[in-house]
């Protein structure tokens, strides 16, 4: 372009946009003093110099804010189409909405999946917690049982002795009302004697330890005797019956 007009002492006002811009958005990028100014007939002889004291320095983005057209006016300048920028910004501010609300929407989303996820784990380990609870509680006292069973076993083998005199009667009656009331004590918290004298063998209650052929009036597979007995806590067994079984 031909350099003309410029003055010493003059301010001179650089502008620029950027290529796919418009004219409406050209904007200042530059402001500086003229201290020496030289007028050519083309691009190459024309200049105009400045001290570094009289110029203004502006970063892009205090540019780009900077629009020329704001603060120059003639009749040349370009026509801002206002309701173009103003539909524009609209629908920037529209974007911008929904971009939001997607992005509100999917972080509910993920809170919401979060919250069942855990809800679901507290309400399994409640379950577990109670399952294990009524364990506990359904089978309380097992270990104090098993020891009581061989005194039981020596009760009974006490009572299984006959006896002639009155001494020795007197004496089993004693160790017939302790073995009742021990029974009935078992009895009252869930702990049962296996049936097993007469039944047909049953592996989860009994316990083969011999076996003898069939008799008449027998059938096989039949328990014929029992050498010790068995006991269970409700559904646990807590020791099998020791059993005779005919085959």
């Amino acid at each position: 372009m031909k350099l003309n007009k410029a003055q010493i002492n003059s301010l001179a006002i650089l502008t620029t946009r950027k290529i796919n811009d418009r004219e409406a958005d050209r904007f200042v990028f530059a402001v500086f003093l003229v201290d020496e100014a030289y007028e050519g007939d083309s691009k190459d002889e024309g200049y105009v110099t400045t001290s570094s004291r009289y110029k203004l320095s502006l970063t892009e983005e205090e540019s780009r804010n900077i629009l020329f057209w704001n603060y120059y006016y003639n009749e040349k300048a370009p026509k801002k189409d206002i309701k173009k920028e103003a539909s524009d910004k609209k629908d920037d501010q529209t974007s911008k909405l929904k971009e939001e609300i997607a992005d509100l929407k999917k972080q509910l989303a993920d809170k919401d999946d979060k919250y069942l996820r855990a809800e679901a784990e507290i309400q399994n380990m409640t379950n577990r917690f109670n399952k294990e609870r009524a364990q506990i509680l359904k089978y309380d006292g097992q270990d104090l049982a098993k020891s009581i069973l061989p005194v039981l076993d020596n009760l009974k083998r006490a009572l299984a002795i006959e006896v002639v005199d009155d001494n020795g009667k007197q004496l089993k009656k004693g160790i017939q009302m302790v073995h009742d009331h021990l029974v009935k004590a078992l009895n009252d918290h869930g702990i049962t004697e296996i049936k097993a004298d007469g039944e047909t063998f049953d592996p989860t209650l009994h316990q083969a330890v011999q076996t003898v052929p069939v008799e008449e009036g027998q059938k096989p597979e039949t328990v014929v005797n029992v050498l010790q007995a068995g006991y269970q806590l409700k559904d646990r067994v807590l020791r099998p019956a020791m059993v005779v079984v005919a085959q």
